[in-house]
């Protein structure tokens, strides 16, 4: 992995990782609701969440992430691929932003597709963002501030 991109153990913060053991509480960690079709990327991309400090649910597919909705399942923040079968990312979007308990957490767009068409559509779809997924440092990035953005909003509503 350093070889081939050394910028992937880079310095995440001055704060020391806390591991916790699942019996431990873990509310303070932010969750994080991966859902992505690909294996090779899913199994990338839950140990880099992870390890920044998120508590990842992956799911595989849109249509099981939605079973996850419907059992009531809270997350700070979802990321879903565009390209994947049954239940393509701007269909999950859509309906989840219809009307659903998640439609107003942050939805970001995790894509190889990255055009300002397919930017558009996303953000038309109901994402909040719109991310390749080649970026690891740019993934990092954007759910801080995403959810950083969600907590500000939630505050000035109260």
């Amino acid at each position: 992995l350093k070889q081939a991109g050394g910028e992937w153990f880079r310095h995440h913060g001055s704060n020391a990782f806390e591991r916790k053991d699942k019996k431990s509480d873990t509310s303070g960690k932010k969750k994080v609701l991966l859902i992505e079709d690909s294996p090779f990327f899913r199994n990338m991309l839950t140990p880099l969440l992870t390890v920044a400090g998120y508590e990842v649910t992956a799911r595989s597919n849109a249509l099981q992430a939605l079973e996850l909705c419907d059992a009531g399942e809270h997350f700070d923040i979802i990321v879903s691929d565009i390209e994947m079968p049954e239940m393509d990312g701007f269909a999950f979007a859509e309906r989840i932003k219809a009307d659903t308990q998640w439609q107003n957490t942050p939805l970001v767009a995790l894509t190889s597709h990255a055009t300002p068409q397919d930017i558009d559509r996303g953000l038309q779809a109901g994402f909040s963002k719109y991310i390749a997924k080649f970026d690891r440092e740019m993934i990092l990035d954007t759910l801080s501030k995403t959810i950083a953005e969600q907590h500000t909003q939630h505050k000035e509503a109260s």
